[in-house]
C-alpha cells in the first residue's frame, strides 16, 4: 500500500489517501478547532502566538471577527497531534521523501507547526483563494528542502467551497512559465477531496487554491496543514530566512 502511494507521489508530485481519518475523528477535530476559534476571538487564546495576522468578518454584515488561521494546533489539540503523528502517515511521508522526515519546532524559532485553515468568501474576507506557487518558493534560499506538505481535509471540497488546483508532474521541473496569479494552466487538474482524506504533496508541485462559489456555510473549506522536511536540519537557534509570501491572494 505505502509503496504504491509513494510511486504515485514520485510520478505526479502528490498523492491522496482516501478516508485516512475516520468520521468520528474528523468530527472531534472540527469541534476542537471551532472551540479554538472562539477562544481566539474571546482573547483567552494568545492571538499573537496562535492567531497569525489574518482575520475576517464572520458573516456578511456581521461585525464579529473570525480567524482564518490557527497556528501550531498539534500542540493545542491531542486529536490533531494523533493524526499528524500517526505511524502509518509518517511511514508514507518517509517513503515519499526517500529519507527520514523531521519537523520544525519552537527550538528553531518556527512556531507555525500544523496550521488550521478556514477559507471562505464574504465581506471582509482575507483568505478566499491562493494563486499559483510552489512551497519551496516560501523559503527559496534554504537548504532544508525537499519537503512535503500534509493536508487533512475536514470538509469535502468542490466548486461550492473551493478546491486545490495542481499540475501533475510539475515537481520534476522548475517554475518557468508559472502564472503570477490565478490563470488557467494547460494540464492542470481539479483535486477534489472528501472529509477525512489526506493529501501529501511535494514542495516543488505547482498548485493553487480556487475561490468558493457559494457564501457560507456552503462555501466554507476547512483543513489542517503541516510540513515534513528531508534536507539539512537547522541547528537550534540558527537564523531561518523570512517566509516569502509570494503567492497572489
Amino acid at each position: 500500500m505505502v509503496a504504491a502511494l509513494a510511486e504515485s507521489f514520485r510520478r505526479d508530485g502528490y498523492v491522496v489517501v482516501p478516508a485516512a481519518v475516520d468520521p468520528v475523528a474528523v468530527g472531534e477535530i472540527s469541534a476542537a478547532m471551532a472551540a479554538l476559534q472562539r477562544q481566539l476571538v474571546a482573547g483567552s487564546l494568545d492571538r499573537r502566538r496562535y492567531g497569525g495576522d489574518v482575520y475576517t468578518a464572520a458573516a456578511r454584515g456581521s461585525a464579529a471577527t473570525h480567524p482564518h488561521y490557527i497556528l501550531d494546533v498539534a500542540r493545542l489539540s491531542p486529536e490533531v497531534d494523533a493524526v499528524f503523528h500517526d505511524p502509518d502517515l509518517v511511514s508514507l511521508v518517509e517513503a515519499c521523501l526517500g529519507m527520514a522526515p523531521w519537523e520544525f519546532g519552537p527550538e528553531h524559532g518556527r512556531e507555525f507547526g500544523v496550521v488550521f485553515q478556514d477559507a471562505r468568501p464574504g465581506d471582509g474576507t482575507a483568505y478566499t483563494r491562493i494563486g499559483w506557487h510552489t512551497d519551496r518558493q516560501a523559503y527559496p534560499t534554504s537548504d532544508f528542502h525537499p519537503s512535503v506538505a500534509v493536508t487533512v481535509h475536514l470538509d469535502a471540497t468542490s466548486p461550492a467551497n473551493g478546491f486545490l488546483r495542481v499540475l501533475p508532474g510539475s515537481h520534476l521541473g522548475g517554475t518557468d512559465g508559472m502564472p503570477p496569479g490565478f490563470e488557467g494552466v494547460r494540464g492542470e487538474v481539479a483535486l477534489y477531496c472528501e472529509a477525512g482524506d489526506v493529501l501529501v504533496h511535494h514542495c516543488d508541485l505547482w498548485h493553487a487554491a480556487a475561490r468558493a462559489t457559494e457564501d457560507p456555510p456552503g462555501g466554507v473549506r476547512r483543513h489542517l496543514r503541516g510540513s515534513w522536511f528531508g534536507g539539512r536540519r537547522p541547528a537550534v537557534g540558527e537564523p531561518i530566512e523570512a517566509f516569502n509570501k509570494n503567492a497572489a491572494r
